[in-house]
């Protein structure tokens, strides 16, 4: 029996069936693990969001209130099974192709952050915005390398843009290779002194100027109070209404055409759920996002409220 209530006026997020032609955006589960730095139950991860989600609804308030199950053909396209690895990370970026081909946005849900690699690539992604504490720059192959890898299969580091980097969560050897590929970091202490949308709308005349862009959202960027079910989250980390409003602001742009979220461990969150929560609203976010574009969810190309 469900222990969440029923009201027919009440509807809930979520839910979304299979893709079948034409979307406007798609849901893909990506739930990779085995190369995380720190252990993690990061696979559960993506049917928890998915449950979670059913705890909201889908309406933005407005005014004019909007359903976003009526504004928007919104579809889920399931799970790619074992995403590690050359051939998982190989299905991952076929799977993605092929989404963005009948999708204005697709999300991935992680899953950890090496997530970002493949995901990216299978959208055609030719910038790189980044909501995280950490530079992802490390050697080798793990959830913190995969902006590294990206740069040396061809994409632009100047195209590349990490908003909330925090002090003491990473080396000054990796922020000088950074400095020295040419990638724009936005500390964490600028967003709060700037804005979101001041910091957002600057990362994405940097990230999309040659087109598509990427947004890798790493709920670890969080403060740790809320965001304890990531290994990496810090005290001091972002509150969830600035994650929030970075995030929407980022999908009202249509050159965001991908989207993840990731490193939330499912099996180490808090008992109220509260990480879990928030990777679904950031979902919601990006939604509400899409639907304010120009033309989302309609046929004739005309602006929805």
């Amino acid at each position: 029996m469900s222990v969440l209530s029923i009201d027919p006026l009440w509807p809930r997020a979520g839910g979304w069936p299979a893709p079948d032609g034409r979307v406007d955006a798609v849901l893909l589960g990506l739930p990779a693990f085995r190369t995380s730095l720190s252990p993690t139950g990061a696979h559960a991860t993506p049917a928890a969001v998915r449950d979670a989600l059913r705890r909201y609804s889908p309406t933005l308030l407005g005014p004019p209130p909007i359903d976003l199950d009526e504004a928007l053909r919104i579809a889920d396209a399931g799970d790619v099974a074992d995403p590690d690895g050359p051939e998982g990370e190989a299905s991952a970026r076929a799977r993605v192709r092929e989404l963005v081909a009948i999708a204005d946005l697709v999300i991935a849900l992680g899953g950890d952050n090496s997530i970002t690699y493949a995901t990216a690539q299978g959208a055609g992604a030719t910038g790189l915005i980044t909501l995280d504490a950490h530079f992802d720059l490390r050697d080798g192959v793990s959830n913190g390398s995969p902006v590294r890898r990206l740069v040396e299969d061809g994409l632009d580091p100047r195209r590349i843009v990490q908003i909330g980097i925090a002090d003491f969560a990473n080396s000054a050897a990796y922020a000088r290779r950074a400095a020295d590929l040419g990638i724009t970091v936005i500390p964490l202490d600028h967003v709060r002194r700037r804005g979101a949308a001041e910091v957002m709308a600057e990362a994405l005349e940097i990230a999309g100027v040659d087109g598509r862009v990427h947004l890798d959202i790493d709920v670890d960027v969080c403060d740790r109070a809320v965001a304890p079910g990531c290994p990496a989250s810090v005290p001091g980390g972002l509150q969830a209404f600035e994650l929030r409003a970075l995030v929407r602001a980022a999908a009202r742009d249509p050159r965001v055409g991908s989207a993840d979220i990731v490193e939330v461990d499912a099996t180490a969150d808090a008992p109220d759920g509260r990480t879990v929560r928030l990777a679904a609203l950031c979902v919601l976010e990006l939604l509400a996002g899409l639907v304010a574009r120009d033309g989302a969810g309609s046929d004739d190309g005309t602006e929805r409220p």
